[in-house]
């Protein structure tokens, strides 16, 4: 199948408006051994990425979910179709690391160039270029578009340019990191006899989508003094697909070439993010590092569940849903409903349920809702909705994910509704297809403002309702 890259939603990450400002930021940190990154959506007002007018295409939200389907249906295909015999386990604990620093940049909503996730802005060659990259957890490996290309889809900043940087080097095919290519993007990597062995991947999603090139190093900046040397990346000479007008992609799930693992050595292998919503002037974070597990006080400290590992997606991040409420009555369905594997992905945009869990959600919502405002028709996957918008619809129900302990995620209006078309509101959840070999992914629509923790040092996951502090 390829890598299972989950194609409309990307995390991005961006850095704040000026130089000045990250170096400002960097001061301030510094005595922390801590910077942050903010994090924005990649659609609406909270975008501070502005697309020039030669970048900008009509993008309708009815696209965007039809086109997120085909990455839950690759993420359902890889799990289910592998081996049946494939089960969740508790994840290995990784070793203490010496060093507890961390790392944070922003993060921002990404619709404004053509996805349903979110962004990042990253630095890359010496001198330093700065570029929008897709933030992903579903995906181990990173690539951004390169000079010269063969195909390349339009992006919003310049493409990178290898022979500008200092400190670029194309990795042979006879390394360590071109043997764990395959692992990171589920295709054999190949030899390029004519570029003096050069290593060639190719980097395959579940849309069709693709990038192929290089595999290289160069040094990597995410703020002012906060660089990794010898960074290993894809440097793209062909990429079809659907990645928006973004530069690449960042991946951070657990494999040695994900930005998570290379900078584990360094600040420890832990990461936080807060996805932001559209509103004007709010943005996230992505921090990474056992820091990023410190929150403010106590009352916003993260509740953890255990982090679980699956064989058919051993990079994926895994967790054990236990039970839903609705307006805080518990859905009456079996508690081996929720024995399925469940992703947690910021790639997906709508959280998807085993079909029985969902129809019992959507009847108990519909009940309670139906009360105040009128049903409308579907609209795209989704096929529960209401005649109205987000902000004229004071009084909507809660929802509640239990997850395996302590953790869970009170759903307030802003993570249950999803505005549709003009005057249409709809639930932000759906069924995940087949009523056999089921799945659940927690999607970022529902994840939006709440703190995000991934202790890979000691498998857990934490969500804390802090916000996006």
């Amino acid at each position: 199948m390829g890598t299972i890259w989950f194609p409309v939603l990307y995390l991005l990450l961006a850095t704040t408006s000026s130089l000045a400002e990250l170096q400002e930021t960097h001061l301030l940190q510094h005595k922390q051994a801590s910077i942050r990154l903010d994090i924005y959506h990649d659609h609406g007002p909270a975008t501070s990425h502005n697309l020039t007018s030669k970048h900008k295409t009509p993008i309708f939200f009815s696209d965007v979910l039809l086109r997120n389907e085909e990455r839950v249906k690759a993420l359902h295909s890889r799990l289910v179709n592998k081996s049946s015999s494939s089960s969740l386990v508790a994840s290995k604990k990784a070793g203490v690391p010496t060093k507890l620093k961390s790392i944070s940049i922003p993060l921002n909503p990404a619709l404004s160039i053509g996805s349903g996730n979110y962004y990042v802005k990253i630095g890359l060659g010496t001198p330093t270029k700065y570029y929008t990259m897709i933030l992903d957890t579903g995906s181990s490996f990173c690539w951004l578009q390169c000079r010269p290309c063969i195909s390349c889809h339009t992006q919003v900043d310049l493409l990178f340019d290898p022979s500008k940087s200092k400190t670029y080097k194309t990795l042979s095919c006879y390394t360590s990191q071109c043997s764990s290519v395959k692992d990171a993007t589920f295709n054999n990597p190949s030899c390029d006899a004519k570029s003096s062995n050069a290593c060639e991947y190719t980097a395959s999603y579940g849309d069709t989508s693709q990038s192929q090139g290089y595999l290289s190093q160069d040094l990597l900046t995410l703020a002012p003094f906060q660089t990794l040397p010898g960074f290993v990346y894809g440097c793209g000479k062909n990429n079809l697909g659907m990645f928006g007008t973004s530069d690449g992609i960042i991946g951070l799930a657990r494999h040695q070439l994900s930005l998570l693992s290379q900078l584990s050595p360094k600040y420890g292998s832990a990461f936080s993010y807060c996805l932001p919503t559209v509103s004007p002037g709010r943005g996230g974070f992505l921090s990474i590092g056992k820091l990023s597990l410190a929150v403010p006080n106590i009352s916003t400290a993260y509740k953890f569940t255990p982090m679980l590992s699956d064989s058919a997606a051993p990079n994926l991040y895994f967790l054990r849903l236990t039970a839903i409420t609705v307006a805080g009555r518990r859905l009456e369905v079996s508690p081996a409903s929720y024995r399925v594997p469940t992703v947690m992905d910021t790639g997906t945009i709508i959280t998807r349920l085993p079909e029985s869990v969902y129809t019992v959600l959507r009847k108990a919502f519909v009940n309670v809702m139906s009360k105040r405002y009128a049903q409308a028709p579907a609209y795209s996957i989704l096929d529960t909705c209401f005649k109205g918008s987000l902000h004229n619809m004071p009084v909507v129900p809660e929802i509640q994910m239990i997850f395996r302990g302590a953790a869970n995620l009170t759903l307030k209006t802003p993570n249950v509704l999803i505005d549709g078309v003009k005057g249409i509101t709809c639930l932000a959840f759906a069924s995940s297809g087949s009523t056999t070999n089921q799945i659940a992914i927690i999607g970022n629509h529902q994840q939006q403002t709440f703190s995000v923790a991934y202790d890979v040092s000691n498998s857990r996951i934490g969500f804390s309702a802090g916000g996006c502090r």
